[in-house]
């Protein structure tokens, strides 16, 4: 092989190795970017996202190169489909990510940008390992080369610029994605209950409540401490909370809500031991949060002055602020104090 064979070929490699770290950065800060609902937290993880993506796009043109060289993929069709399945998932999900950062929070075929984006990402994660099963890269002392780092900087630097230019374009013609939260979400619903969408995770489903059964029990150290009915609950739902409701599924409401401090339902002492609460769903849905929390979460009744809708969590529903909206549970029969920490348990539900 010459002296240019081997340059296009180490170029090639570094290509490859910036594809599937910025896959890997991308995924990740999209993971991770579900968890923040914080102000600077959300804005440094959205920043790093979108850059990720964006960097990705601008590699296109080597691989491509990259690509029509390759000998493989032009005599292995197993592979070539691959290879195709795979770029146009990440492509599919490039392409609806950047239009929910423009066009905002909106339906297309019964789908949002946000649900496709998601989706793309979900499914291209097996053909990823895949590929890189096939051909697998080791590390190599000039990885941390100076040229290498150089190229990086150059890489992230027009990514930045990238991400500038989306938001410059957002701003100049007045797209509705000027106006979306620091985590991305678009505004949908505030003061205005009624037009919140009626959204949950993943495989959860709205469920039909007998409200004349329901009961929400509370629960210390393995024993029940209450146990209150719908009208129970409503005689002393008088706290009030102002906090932004923001969905994982792209959109944010800020809304005013009514009902009982969940340390007003648990008794003045817990054991030494605890250090966690579980709140559970009449669906099964659950999650573990800390015990500090406590005196910041509402078991809400009603929103805007107006009784929870089914759709919303009618009886009941947890009020998180500073939470993403997967941690607000819907429809709630069970709080539960624990001794477990409350990070032992999967960081998205599986339900």
């Amino acid at each position: 092989m010459g002296r240019e064979g081997r340059v296009r070929r180490r170029a090639g490699r570094r290509t490859n190795v910036a594809l599937l770290v910025l896959l890997v950065l991308a995924f990740a800060t999209g993971w991770a970017a579900f968890g923040t609902g914080t102000a600077t937290p959300g804005w440094i993880v959205t920043v790093l996202h979108g850059a990720a993506g964006l960097a990705l796009v601008l590699l296109v043109p080597w691989k491509s190169l990259i690509v029509r060289r390759s000998r493989a993929f032009r005599s292995d069709s197993w592979r070539a489909a691959e290879g195709l399945v795979l770029g146009v998932l990440v492509a599919v999900s490039l392409l609806a990510g950047v239009v929910h950062v423009l066009g905002g929070f909106r339906t297309y075929a019964g789908l949002t940008p946000m649900q496709v984006h998601v989706g793309a990402a979900v499914l291209a994660v097996p053909f990823v390992v895949l590929h890189v099963l096939r051909h697998p890269q080791r590390p190599r002392r000039t990885d941390l080369s100076r040229r290498t780092l150089l190229r990086a900087l150059w890489l992230g630097g027009g990514a930045a610029a990238a991400y500038v230019a989306v938001e410059g374009v957002a701003r100049g013609l007045s797209l509705p994605g000027q106006d979306r939260r620091v985590t991305g979400s678009f505004e949908v619903g505030s003061d205005r209950p009624e037009a919140m969408p009626v959204t949950q995770w993943a495989l959860d489903a709205v469920p039909r409540v007998d409200v004349a059964t329901w009961r929400l029990r509370v629960g210390v150290a393995g024993r029940q401490v209450a146990g209150l009915d719908r009208d129970a609950l409503l005689a002393i739902a008088t706290d009030e909370m102002e906090v932004v409701l923001d969905c994982t599924g792209g959109w944010y409401a800020d809304q005013r809500w009514r009902g009982v401090r969940l340390d007003r339902l648990l008794p003045a002492s817990l054991p030494p031991d605890a250090r966690s609460v579980v709140v559970v769903s009449v669906t099964g849905y659950a999650r573990r949060l800390p015990l500090r929390d406590v005196p910041f979460l509402l078991v809400a009744t009603h929103v805007g002055d107006r009784p929870l809708s089914v759709g919303h969590g009618a009886p009941a529903r947890l009020v998180a602020p500073g939470r993403r909206g997967f941690w607000w549970v819907k429809w709630l029969e069970r709080v539960v104090v624990d001794t477990q920490p409350w990070w032992w348990q999967p960081p998205f539900p599986l339900q």
